[in-house]
């Protein structure tokens, strides 16, 4: 039973925050879903009896691996929120790396001509004559 119960709520907690990644809405239920997790763990550290209870109804034997298994489904949900804020991050830098690019840009026959161009001497040049 429990086995079922992770995954499903996994997968419904990485499609929820993928579709709905710069939503305010979800934004704010990461935020009380982590905020519901450290209470669960208090709760856990300071009744583990209780937790114990909790993990035999779910059809696990004991209190800590139901803690294992929340951990495990924190930490894959962490990690695909890091990976899709990196990526939205990533996209956004070549998004302004090509804007800032083509505001730059100079036109082939806007350009100097080389040979009219003469190098100028550093200060390194001026010293060894």
């Amino acid at each position: 039973m429990i086995k079922a119960l992770l995954l499903l709520a996994g997968a419904a907690l990485v499609a929820f925050f993928v579709a709905n990644r710069r939503k305010a809405r979800a934004k704010a239920g990461v935020k009380i879903g982590f905020v519901l997790f450290v209470v669960f763990m208090v709760y856990a550290v300071l009744r583990p009896d209780d937790l114990t209870v909790v993990a035999n109804a779910l059809g696990v034997q004991r209190g800590t691996d139901l803690v294992l298994y929340a951990l495990v489904m924190g930490f894959a949900f962490v990690t695909v929120s890091t990976y899709v804020r990196f990526r939205e991050q990533e996209l956004r830098y070549a998004r302004l790396a090509r804007s800032i690019a083509l505001q730059n840009a100079v036109r082939p026959e806007d350009e100097p001509d080389a040979t009219a161009v003469m190098p100028v001497a550093d200060d390194d040049d001026r010293l060894r004559r």
